[in-house]
């Protein structure tokens, strides 16, 4: 795969992308466009509301040796959101929208570190040691590799890994914004793969084990369901992205100018990429020896028992302490080896050039806190409309009642998934509602085992990540698009992340069907097959 493949020839496929930048990028700002949005779920939820529409919640039942669905005295209706109360709340809430919009503090506390670590030069000599070691054939799948590895630290990598990605491609004359892409595809839409067990498997194998509760209360689902297939989707997503990357998305955005993301000359952090100053080689030395000790000491507080981050964090799902406060753990993973790096160098001399480091940084950040605020908004008010929800029900039911052979059932389960992904931002939320229904209906009606549906639930619901607007991160990643291209909006995104979302959710989905129809395990204690225990 040639990753500089010649700019001249974008094809028809690079054309229809610019067609759907072009026509993107007419819409107005996105802080307008999430203005929009949110003056219009209010006014459509009260206007689904007022028809009356309702969905029953279904569940399972065995009738006559047949499945069918029965449904229960629960409803999901659309919000009456014009109301002077429901209007009331809004204006109420909507402090707590903009502090609670989930990336917020993340990106801050993230980038505190991060800033320092560019402004003390650190990363700009880290970059041009790298360049010296790492062959340039190899850039775009390890920052696949990485984007899909960084899962394991929760939602990090969204922050840390497209500004480092984006350095890194601008260093070697190639464009800022196909390692963003590259990154970015490997964090969201490969997130639930992983090479490791991550805080996701007990949170979703929680979930399933409910949902095959209801036909086998006795039924256990493990943690380790899906590891065998999440590791072999990390390594299968690594060449696809850079498939993607190298055949569709750099070649397009090798044929723009530098002013608009494309690749062009070096700017003052990496201007002389392939050479490292005596000077930044002590800094780097420096920054070295301080990453250790905090690796080490970090190693100690999580093995130890009874240290500060070893063991479980019950009111977090189960996950491991240390995950839980990953962020905090990524601000002085950076912030340390940065101070270190700025004294070694002498590129700190104060305590003052590290606060004008930091101001400079959340400077930096002014965009993204004011999309926050409109952005945090619109997806607590599409929350509260039910709209989602009913989307979510009303598609499941289709496919569960579709009579299908196993394989087009787990396809178009996937693709149902990816679709309503556009509209249910939260992996749990579509999960805790989809469960209940598929779970059991797939466990009789086609005997499905929960694990292999937990599984194709995971495919569906990482591809179309990077290309709806109720993902939050992607609010962020566009304002690390702007730096490259001041005039990038949805249009860009969309047009830029598109090929990865379709691309994976056919080969990935493809896969799955492959492993299935191979008879594999899809980890421990993952089976394919449901079989009802004997006497049920």
């Amino acid at each position: 795969m040639n990753d500089t493949a010649s700019a001249a020839k974008v094809g028809l496929a690079g054309r229809l992308l610019n067609g759907i930048e072009w026509a993107g990028n007419k819409l107005p700002d996105p802080v307008t466009l999430f203005v929009i949005g949110a003056l219009l779920v209010p006014v459509v939820s009260q206007v689904v509301y007022a028809t009356g529409w309702e969905v029953a919640i279904v569940k399972p039942e065995i009738v006559d040796g047949q499945t069918v669905l029965v449904e229960t005295d629960q409803t999901v209706r659309a919000a009456p959101m014009l109301t002077v109360d429901s209007i009331y709340g809004m204006l109420k809430d909507l402090v707590k929208n903009f502090m609670e919009f989930p990336p917020l503090g993340i990106v801050l506390v993230g980038m505190l570190g991060i800033g320092v670590a560019e402004r003390s030069g650190l990363i700009g000599a880290l970059l041009k040691a790298c360049m010296l070691i790492t062959p340039k054939a190899l850039l775009t799948p390890g920052m696949v590799f990485l984007g899909v590895m960084s899962s394991a630290g929760m939602d990090a990598g969204y922050v840390v890994l497209p500004p480092v990605a984006a350095l890194l491609y601008r260093s070697v004359g190639r464009s800022p914004l196909a390692g963003i892409a590259a990154v970015f595809a490997g964090v969201s839409a490969g997130f639930c793969a992983n090479l490791a067990l991550t805080g996701l498997d007990p949170l979703l194998s929680g979930l399933t084990q409910a949902g095959a509760e209801l036909v086998d209360p006795e039924y256990r689902c493990a943690p380790t369901c899906n590891w065998w297939f999440a590791a072999a989707s990390t390594i299968f997503l690594t060449f696809i992205g850079w498939a993607v990357t190298a055949w569709f998305v750099e070649p397009r955005l090798n044929a723009r100018p530098a002013e608009h993301g494309g690749p062009g000359l070096a700017d003052d952090i990496d201007s002389d990429a392939h050479h490292v100053e005596a000077q930044e080689w002590i800094g780097l030395a420096w920054a070295g020896s301080a990453l250790v000790l905090f690796g080490v000491a970090l190693t100690l507080l999580i093995a130890i028992p009874g240290s500060l981050l070893h063991g479980i964090d019950a009111s977090h799902n189960g996950f491991d302490r240390w995950v839980v406060v990953i962020v905090p753990l990524i601000f002085f993973a950076f912030l340390l080896p940065a101070l270190a790096y700025g004294i070694g160098a002498k590129t700190i001399r104060n305590d003052k050039d590290v606060a004008r480091m930091m101001g400079e940084a959340m400077a930096a950040m002014a965009p993204i806190i004011v999309l926050a605020f409109f952005a945090g908004q619109f997806i607590a008010w599409f929350g509260q409309s039910n709209l989602g929800s009913m989307l979510a029900i009303t598609g499941g039911l289709a496919i569960a009642e579709s009579g299908l052979p196993t394989w087009a059932i787990l396809a178009a389960f996937i693709l149902m998934v990816a679709v309503l992904n556009l509209f249910v931002g939260s992996m749990s939320a579509k999960y805790t509602l989809l469960a209940p229904v598929f779970i059991p209906m797939f466990m009789i009606g086609a005997g499905i085992s929960p694990e292999l549906t937990q599984a194709a639930y995971r495919v569906g619901d990482s591809c179309t990540n990077i290309i709806t607007p109720l993902n939050a991160y992607l609010i962020i990643i566009l304002v690390f698009v702007q730096k490259y291209d001041k005039h990038a909006g949805m249009g860009t995104m969309i047009a830029l992340m598109l090929p990865y979302s379709v691309v994976f959710l056919i080969t990935w989905t493809a896969l799955l069907l492959a492993w299935v129809s191979f008879g594999v395990p899809l980890g421990p204690e993952g089976p394919l097959e449901y079989v009802a225990p004997a006497g049920n």
